[in-house]
């Protein structure tokens, strides 16, 4: 949403664009998202809490970038969260009003940090029916960083159609299954997936909340009940 990288190390042409408000793309450097818990154990901790957030979020460059989107933020596409990795916060939302986008556009320029509403819609990735919310955006790291990365925490609204209904499943939920059917470990369901461990440990936790089972085996086995697995298909698939 702005220009720059979201580590703070733009160039010195970079830094000539955002005086003078130019457009140009930012240089592209490699940036950590777990900012600054990258170093040691606390990186760990920190993608580990954030798989297991129940509210969608995601790390970006300050120009709408995705870095990392935890699994809630990607099942509002139905899509695994290494999906999202190099999208746009523009190309996945589209905002009611650009003028609060230009708002957070020029307190990045000026350095202004403070956490920005921005009214958005989108369509859902699960049954394409269109949803509303509201994205805030909160610049985060250090002061002296700049441009900084954004957190993006999306608020659903409770006038917006509710997730697929209880016995369906979404289409990463679907390729867990099939995978766990066919005897896949957690840590290699993850791997097919762009998943980590406790991405996939959350999909199936919420299934077996959503279906009243317990353990993989009743899960899989009401997954074909339900006719979420096909059961003409080995290896399995889903329906």
């Amino acid at each position: 949403m702005d220009n720059g990288t979201a580590d703070g190390t733009p160039g010195a042409d970079a830094d000539a664009a955002a005086v003078e408000g130019d457009k140009a793309p930012c240089e592209r450097v490699d940036v950590d998202p777990a900012g600054p818990y990258a170093g040691g154990p606390w990186r760990n901790y920190f993608l580990i809490l954030l798989d297991r957030i129940p509210t969608p979020i995601a790390v970006c460059r300050a120009h709408g970038e995705v870095l990392i989107a935890n699994p809630a933020m990607a099942e509002q596409w139905g899509a695994a969260p290494g999906a999202l990795r190099g999208r746009n916060l523009l190309d996945l939302f589209q905002p009611r009003a650009m003028a609060q986008v230009d708002r957070l556009t020029e307190a990045l320029r000026l350095g202004r940090r403070s956490r920005y509403p921005v009214e958005v819609r989108w369509r859902a990735g699960t049954d394409g029916a269109e949803r509303e919310g509201e994205l805030t955006i909160d610049p985060v790291g250090d002061p002296s960083v700049n441009p900084p990365a954004l957190l993006a925490l999306l608020r659903v609204r409770e006038s917006a159609p509710q997730p697929a209904p209880r016995g369906a499943a979404s289409p990463v939920e679907a390729r867990i299954l099939a995978l766990a059917a066919g005897g896949a470990t957690t840590a290699s369901i993850g791997t097919a997936l762009g998943l980590t461990v406790d991405g996939v440990n959350y999909h199936l936790t919420r299934l077996a909340r959503r279906w009243r089972v317990q353990g993989r085996t009743a899960l899989v086995a009401r997954a074909y009940v339900l006719g979420v697995l096909s059961p003409d298909s080995w290896p399995p698939a889903p329906a």
